[in-house]
Order: structure tokens, then sequence, then C-alpha cells
């Protein structure tokens, strides 16, 4: 067993990926554009400078900063107004880990305004020891500084840590900081070609697994 876990939010621990993917193609048609079917899954998990780079390249001529903002700010307004759904095994999970020792963290591309209030929400935020967003490294997913900086908050070496990703942005990432990652899919598929430690169908699976030192 690891010492310590580093979770993604959206589509990880709750359900609010389907929420981003759903706005960013009202985001394209609000913006006059034909939505790309590939773009939510381009995007999903970044963040920053590195979000708006693939906003430019599917959509070169539109704002990328406006376009950005607007997703987010429809987004936002839609989860203030209703609490996000746990992931299934998201708790318990979180439960067994501290459980034993494991020191915890969330390491999500959303803004540490929104993690607060999503975890809060759900009372899921006594469950973590750090948390970090996208706002507070130079490069989001899927470069590793966000893992890296969670890594090193909550007192471990990467090696010495799981990460629980259900993009491929959030995968490359995890992979890439020299963490133990575990993809769960939610909306997109596992990817072929990576060097994912482990898919697991739910955070149930990957608990057993962990729980019977196979993880």
């Amino acid at each position: 067993m690891k010492q310590g876990a580093i979770f993604d939010m959206d589509g990880m621990l709750l359900d609010t990926e389907r929420v981003y993917q759903e706005n960013w193609v009202e985001t394209a048609k609000k913006f006059g554009q034909t939505p790309y079917p590939e773009f939510p899954t381009a995007v999903s998990g970044t963040t920053g400078e590195g979000q708006r780079q693939i906003i430019h390249r599917y959509y070169p001529e539109v704002d990328a900063w406006a376009f950005q903002r607007d997703c987010i700010s429809r987004v936002d307004g839609i989860l203030n107004r209703r609490c996000a759904p746990e992931k299934p095994g998201a708790r318990e999970i979180l439960e067994f880990l501290r459980g034993k020792g494991v020191r915890t963290a969330v390491a999500s591309s959303s803004g540490r305004e929104r993690i607060l209030s999503n975890l809060c929400q759900t009372g899921l935020e006594n469950l973590f020891d750090a948390i970090v967003s996208g706002q507070e490294v130079a490069q989001g997913k899927p470069e590793p500084g966000i893992f890296l900086l969670a890594a090193e908050r909550i007192g471990c070496a990467p090696g010495e840590c799981y990460v629980f990703e259900d993009s491929v942005n959030g995968v490359r990432a995890g992979i890439a900081a020299g963490c133990v990652t575990v993809m769960v899919p939610d909306l997109v598929p596992p990817p072929e070609g990576l060097a994912i430690s482990r898919v697991c169908a739910s955070l149930h699976e990957a608990r057993e697994l962990i729980d019977k030192s196979l993880l």
C-alpha cells in the first residue's frame, strides 16, 4: 500500500464531468460555432493557458478567454444551485485509505473556490489532507506539476502515491509525475498505448485491489 493517494475531482470523486462536457457544447453554440464532438474530451481535465490553446485549436475564430470564462461561469452557476452527486465508492475509498494511515489530496483543474464548494456541499472536505487547484501550477494537466505539488503537500514521494483519474489528460499527468496511476473511466474510455498502472471499473474495485495488496 502506498503512503499517499491523490484524487482528481470532476468525474472521479463527483459526477460533474458530464456538466462540463454539456456546457462546452452549449458555449460553442453561443459563440456561433458548430460543436466538434471531440472537443469536450480533448479539453477534459485541462486548465488555464493549456485549455485556451485547445479552444483555439478547435475554434480559432473565437476569443479563447471569453469562451473559457463563459463555460466555467455556466458550470459554476449550475453547481451552485445543486449539489454534485458523489461517484460510486468515493467516500468508501477515502475512509478506507485514511483508516490505513494513507495521506490524501485532491488535485483538480477546477479553481480552489469551486473545489472547496463542491467538497463542502458533499461533506467530503474533512477526508483530505491537502487541496491543490489548477490555479496553483504554471502548466495544467497533462503536465505533471499539479500531482507533484500535491505529493509534496502531503509529504510523500510521487512514486509512493496513487493517482486516481478519469480523463486522458489526467492519466498522462499522473504517469509523467511518476505516480501509480489508476484510471477509473467516466465518459472517456481507456486510451491505448499509455502505461496506466491499472484500469478499474469503479472506486469500489480500486479499494478492493488495494485491500488485497494487488495495487
